[in-house]
C-alpha cells in the first residue's frame, strides 16, 4: 500500500524536536510511526498518520515546513532472512531503495516495514506479483 509520509527538515539543536511533535498532540493526531535522521546542522523527521492532510496543515500553521513523499508499507516475515528475500524483490525489479524504516506494532509474525523508492507503483507491482502483502 502506499502511503504518504511526511518529512520535517528540523534544526539539529536542542528543544526542535518537540514543538512539531506537540502541534500534532494538540490536534489529536497520533503517529503511527516515525524516523529521525540527523546531519551536523539538520534534521529529518519522517512521519506516517492516518490523517496526513490534517497533519500537514497543523504543522504548517505551527510554522514547520512538512513536504509530502510516497512511501509503500509492507509486510515482511519477522524471522531470520525474511527481509533478505523481500529485498531480493526489489533487486530483481531493479528498485533502489533510498530509506527504510519499521513500524513498532507487528501483525502476528509479520513486521510492517516502510520503503522510500524513486517508483512507488513500480515497487508495489513487484511485490504484489511476488504475493507480498502491501498494506496497513
Amino acid at each position: 500500500m502506499k502511503l504518504h509520509q511526511l518529512s520535517l527538515f528540523l534544526e539539529n539543536r536542542p528543544g526542535e524536536l518537540r514543538p512539531p511533535i506537540q502541534a500534532l498532540a494538540d490536534a489529536g493526531i497520533n503517529i503511527l510511526t516515525l524516523s529521525l535522521a540527523d546531519t551536523e546542522q539538520f534534521g529529518i523527521l519522517r512521519l506516517i498518520v492516518r490523517d496526513w492532510q490534517k497533519a500537514k496543515t497543523v504543522l504548517e500553521k505551527a510554522g514547520v515546513v512538512a513536504k509530502v513523499t510516497e512511501v509503500v508499507a509492507v509486510e515482511v516475515p519477522d524471522r531470520p532472512g525474511g527481509l533478505a528475500a523481500l529485498l531480493g524483490i526489489f533487486d530483481r525489479a531493479k528498485l533502489n531503495i533510498e530509506y527504510m524504516y519499521a513500524f513498532s506494532e507487528k501483525r502476528g509474525d509479520k513486521a510492517l516495514m516502510v520503503f522510500r523508492v524513486a517508483d512507488p507503483d513500480a515497487a508495489l507491482r513487484a511485490l504484489q506479483a511476488s504475493g507480498i502483502n502491501v498494506g496497513l
